[in-house]
C-alpha cells in the first residue's frame, strides 16, 4: 500500500510543479517580494497537504505562537525534503541556506531564485561560510528571516551530526532572536528513498532565544540542547546521545 501512495502522491508532485511553473513563475518577477512569497508558498501548501492526505500522515504541529512578530533566524534540524517545503510557510518572507545546485533545477529552481535564497558552492567551505555571514546580516536588516540547517545537510533518523555555528553567529551579529526548530519528518518522508510512511510527523517550535549580550557558542549550544532534546521526545527511531567524531560541516 505505501508504495501505492507514494506513487499517487509523486504523480500530484509533479502536476503541481507544473502547473504552479506554468501560472505562478511567469508574473512573480513583477510582483513585491511579499506578494512573490505568498504567490509561489501556495505550491508549499498544495505539497504539505497532499502529502497528509494520499500518504495518510497526521501532522502535529506545535509552538507557532511563539515565534516573533520580527525577523529571526530560523535554526532547525534538517532530515528529508519535507521540512524544506514546511518552513517556507511558518515565517515567510524567510530566506533559506541551501546548496547552490537545487538553483539549476528546472521550475522549481527557477522559483528559487525569485524567493533571494543564499545559495553556496560547498565546494568552496571558507568562501561559503563568508558569504553565509555576510547575506545572513542583510537580509535579516531588510525584514526577511533565516532558515539555516545548522547540521548542513541531511541526517537520518537515528543518526546525530555536530552543528555549525554560522546561524548563531548571523543572529548574534544583527542583534536577532535564534528560534529553534526539531522535526521527525525523515520518519514520515525518508530522505534517500522514495516510497514514504504514514504515521504521525511532530514539529515543535521553540521560544526565542535572545542573543543581545551573548556568544554565539553559547546561543548554539543552548539551540542544539534544546532541538536534540525535543528529537528525543518526538523521534520514533533511537538516536546517539553523541555527535561521530569528525563529523563537521562549514555550510550551516
Amino acid at each position: 500500500m505505501n508504495p501505492i501512495r507514494s506513487v499517487i502522491f509523486y504523480i500530484g508532485y509533479v502536476l503541481a510543479m507544473l502547473v504552479c511553473g506554468v501560472l505562478f513563475l511567469p508574473p512573480s518577477p513583477f510582483l513585491p517580494l511579499k506578494s512573490r512569497y505568498r504567490l509561489l508558498n501556495l505550491y508549499n501548501h498544495f505539497i504539505i497537504a497532499w502529502f497528509g492526505l494520499v500518504c495518510g500522515v497526521r501532522y502535529d504541529i506545535r509552538g507557532r505562537e511563539r515565534l516573533p512578530d520580527g525577523p529571526c533566524v530560523i535554526l532547525a534540524n534538517h532530515q528529508c525534503e519535507w521540512e524544506t517545503v514546511y518552513l517556507q510557510l511558518l515565517k515567510p518572507p524567510v530566506c533559506t541556506v541551501l546548496k547552490r545546485e537545487l538553483l539549476n533545477i528546472p521550475i522549481f529552481g527557477w522559483g528559487l531564485r525569485l524567493l533571494h535564497p543564499i545559495a553556496l558552492d560547498r565546494s568552496k567551505p571558507a568562501r561559503a561560510m563568508k558569504q553565509v555571514l555576510t547575506q545572513g546580516k542583510r537580509r535579516l536588516e531588510k525584514g526577511l528571516s533565516v532558515l539555516i540547517f545548522p547540521e548542513g545537510t541531511r541526517v537520518a533518523p537515528g543518526q546525530r551530526r555536530r552543528y555549525n555555528k554560522s546561524g548563531a553567529v548571523i543572529a548574534c551579529r544583527a542583534g536577532m532572536p535564534v528560534v529553534p526548530v526539531a522535526h521527525n519528518a525523515g520518519e514520515r518522508w525518508p530522505g534517500r528513498h522514495w516510497v514514504k510512511r504514514p504515521g504521525r510527523l511532530s514539529l515543535v517550535v521553540g521560544e526565542p532565544i535572545e542573543t543581545a549580550g551573548r556568544s554565539p557558542e553559547e546561543v548554539l549550544a543552548e539551540t542544539e540542547a534544546w532541538i536534540e532534546a525535543r528529537l528525543d521526545e518526538i523521534s520514533e527511531v533511537p538516536r546517539p546521545r553523541q555527535v561521530p567524531v569528525g563529523r563537521e560541516t562549514v555550510t550551516g
